[in-house]
This record gives structure tokens, C-alpha cells and sequence, in this order.
């Protein structure tokens, strides 16, 4: 015969695990919004890639819904039916797309619906999407490795220049290691020079050319009188200021 003890426990026992299925079902009928009026979006694809039954549909950041169902129409076509809220039906548009993405780099597959048209209609219940497929993490990572290897060639090129230059080939390794280059550049700013200075001294005997000394003078009193009515136009503006 039972204590009233051991029913006790039995009783506490078989309460505490109703209360822990109760709990179990409402989160998983919160996740799968089976206490949400809901209705259903519909999207194809050609390789839905690794998306599965039970994963999330999100819109603007937030999960909106599951994946309901997944069915091969034929070779090429792959049918995903959602199951989204009905209270974000008004701002999914006949113009969204619907793109298979990741919860981060290696997390669970989803299905990401974009924003429309703010003058777009409204998706109505059983409405089928528009598409973008899905990037495969192969074809990412083959992109990566090629990517590399032009990294690896070019890096390989420009440590073989530098080493020319550094040894005094090519025509910027001479400019740098070569004394002969120097001179040669010296003497060029050197010439140069003289010329500047050469070309200052004609100009001054131009000057005093009887010839040529009506045209300084000219020029000089056009200088003389733009640079008097910007002193004027200046004192103008100081004495309206005031």
C-alpha cells in the first residue's frame, strides 16, 4: 500500500511535467506561430541550398515567419512555400524579393524578403514572390582562393622590382644608385639655373631699351591704376560697413 508521501511526490513529479510539455508546446507554437493568424507567401528557386523546413523568414531584420513547405516542381524549379504573420501583411509588396541568406557565416539557413515600393500593392495571401539565388559558400570560397593567387603573383612581381632597383637596375635603379644620374640631374638644375637667371638680365636690359621703354612704362601704369581702384573698392567697402 502507497504512503500518502510517495503520492505526494508522484503527484508533484507528474505536475511538474505537464507544466514543462505545456511550456514546450507554447514555445514551439510561438516559433512556428501557431497561435498567429498567418498566411502564405510562395517563392521559386533553382537550388534552394540547404534551406529546410522550419527555418526562419525574415523581413527588415525581424523573423516573420517559417518555412512551410518544400517541394521539387521539376529539374530546375524548387517550389518554398512561407508561412509569414498576418499582422505584417501590409508591408510586404507584390515588388519584394525573396533571397536565401545565413544566420551569420556558418548558422542555419533563412529566407530574407526585401522591402517593395512604398506605392506597391500589397502581397495577398498565396502570392508567389520574385527571387534572387543564392550565393554557394564553393563558389565563395573558389573566388577567395583565385583572389589569392593574383595576390601572391602580384607580391611576387613587386619584390622582384624592388630587388632591381635596389641593385641598380632598370632605369629607376640607376636614377637612385647611380652617381653618373646625380651629376647628370645636377648639372640640368644647375644649367637651368643660369638660364632663369639669364633670361632675368635680358629683361631688365628690355627695360632700358628706349625702344621697348614706352611698352614698361604702359604696363606699369596699368598696374599702378588696377591696383588704385582696388585700394578704392576696399576703402568703399570698409566705409559702407560703417
Amino acid at each position: 500500500m502507497s504512503s500518502p508521501k510517495f503520492k505526494f511526490r508522484l503527484g508533484l513529479f507528474v505536475a511538474g511535467g505537464l507544466a514543462l510539455f505545456v511550456i514546450a508546446i507554447f514555445i514551439i507554437g510561438k516559433q512556428r506561430n501557431m497561435f498567429d493568424p498567418v498566411y502564405e507567401l510562395k517563392a521559386t528557386f533553382y537550388n534552394v541550398s540547404g534551406l529546410q523546413v522550419g527555418n526562419n523568414v525574415r523581413f527588415s531584420g525581424i523573423n516573420v515567419g517559417t518555412v512551410e513547405n518544400i517541394v521539387i516542381i521539376n529539374d530546375s524549379t524548387v517550389l518554398v512555400t512561407m508561412s509569414i504573420r498576418k499582422a505584417v501583411q501590409e508591408f510586404i509588396k507584390v515588388d519584394s524579393e525573396a533571397t536565401i541568406g545565413s544566420e551569420g557565416l556558418i548558422g542555419d539557413r533563412l529566407l530574407v524578403i526585401s522591402q517593395g515600393a512604398m506605392d506597391a500593392e500589397v502581397a495577398q495571401k498565396g502570392a508567389l514572390l520574385s527571387s534572387n539565388e543564392p550565393v554557394e559558400t564553393d563558389e565563395i570560397m573558389a573566388s577567395l582562393e583565385v583572389t589569392a593567387a593574383n595576390a601572391e603573383v602580384i607580391t611576387g612581381e613587386l619584390a622582384q622590382i624592388m630587388e632591381q632597383v635596389n641593385s641598380g637596375e632598370g632605369t629607376i635603379g640607376k636614377l637612385i644608385r647611380s652617381d653618373d644620374m646625380a651629376n647628370s640631374l645636377d648639372k640640368t638644375m644647375e644649367n637651368l639655373e643660369k638660364s632663369t637667371k639669364g633670361l632675368e638680365e635680358n629683361m631688365e636690359a628690355a627695360q632700358d631699351n628706349f625702344l621697348l621703354r614706352g611698352f614698361f612704362k604702359k604696363k606699369e601704369r596699368a598696374a599702378k591704376k588696377k591696383a588704385q581702384e582696388a585700394a578704392d573698392r576696399k576703402a568703399a567697402a570698409a566705409k559702407k560697413a560703417k
